[in-house]
């Protein structure tokens, strides 16, 4: 990796861990100081922050860390929809369902240790094998580049919705998933697939309108 490369995916660990918070503007004197690298770096680090969609360039402050925002939401949850939709209706190969069948264990074996950072990242994972059933490399490094965003998000439903905190329910709704693919049932299989994203697009968006009203009502206070 880059040097650039390296300040990105540690940036991106300190926004995702909520250390950097929404809103915070990445000042690049700071950086350069706190971080030993120089300008130029800092700056090309950013740039693939923001490609990965955790920063976004505002007028007068620079690169500023993303307020999680509900039309930015539905848009990644419509492309999730399109991608992992068209790829539970392969009719996947003993290989791939394999691999789906080994990312759904390791997403059980953490569910029950409640780590809510690790559970997202398999979470990740599964999804990702899934669209790998598309046999499109062009695909899989797409999916993996919005996944960093579908991080961020996902880990806002983990916290604040205490998703993880379930571990039943998700086990539950991943099972019903692999289930079909197992099966053959590439109807099923978008269907469930559908439903899971709907469901979880829905939930999100009720936490960040509440999230935005409590923001809105306290600033007017």
């Amino acid at each position: 990796m880059s040097t650039a490369s390296q300040v990105a995916e540690a940036l991106t660990e300190l926004i995702l861990r909520g250390e950097i918070k929404a809103g915070v503007h990445l000042g690049e004197s700071a950086l350069v100081t706190s971080l030993g690298v120089s300008r130029n770096t800092i700056r090309e680090a950013v740039r693939l922050l923001e490609q990965g969609g955790l920063v976004r360039h505002e007028f007068n402050q620079g690169a500023v860390v993303i307020e999680p925002s509900v039309d930015d939401l539905i848009d990644l949850y419509n492309a999730r929809l399109y991608i992992e939709g068209a790829a539970a209706a392969v009719k996947a190969t003993s290989e791939q369902i394999a691999k789906v069948r080994s990312a759904y264990d390791a997403l059980t074996g953490e569910a029950k240790g409640g780590d809510a950072q690790e559970i997202v990242l398999k979470d990740l994972a599964f999804h990702a094998s899934i669209v790998s059933l598309l046999g499109s490399k062009r695909v899989d490094a797409f999916f993996a580049q919005i996944m960093v965003e579908l991080r961020f998000y996902l880990q806002v439903l983990s916290f604040e919705d205490q998703e993880y905190a379930r571990p039943d329910v998700l086990i539950r709704e991943h099972k019903a998933i692999v289930e079909m693919i197992e099966a053959g049932d590439s109807t099923g299989a978008v269907k469930m697939v559908s439903d899971h994203i709907r469901s979880n697009s829905r939930r999100l968006t009720e936490i960040l309108l509440a999230r935005n009203s409590y923001i809105a009502t306290h600033r007017q206070n």
